[in-house]
């Protein structure tokens, strides 16, 4: 089992920047895949960003080019770097963990979900 703690959320300007963190406890991530998605009141969970095992990234259209995600395999900690924030960036963040290696887009692929953190951007 992955126990996962999304941390970082809050309340920003438009233009701002906050970093999210997903540290995770149970198991250790460097085999996993992590991605974080995203859900607006009212809307689906969808896909945000996402980093292989070996460290591969991939982005949804939406934030690339602002956010940027990495891992410390060392802290066990996901990051998720958003910058150039923007209104219609505000929702509740969360952080998950594959075991698989392909489609990590696809919300079915990951097994383990954290809480959620709440992203609240300001015009």
């Amino acid at each position: 089992q992955v126990q996962l703690v999304e941390s970082g959320g809050g309340l920003v300007q438009a233009g701002g920047s906050l970093r999210l963190s997903c540290a995770a406890s149970g198991r250790t991530l460097s085999s996993y895949a992590m991605g974080w998605f995203r859900q607006a009141p009212g809307k689906e969970r969808l896909f945000v960003a996402a980093i292989s095992s070996s460290g591969g990234t991939y982005y949804s259209d939406s934030v690339k080019g602002r956010f940027t995600i990495s891992r410390d395999n060392a802290k066990n900690t996901v990051y998720l770097q958003m910058n150039t924030l923007k209104p219609e960036d505000t929702a509740v963040y969360y952080c998950a963990a594959s075991s698989e290696l392909y489609r990590l887009g696809d919300i079915s692929t990951y097994a383990y979900w954290g809480q959620g953190t709440q992203v609240t951007v300001s015009s």
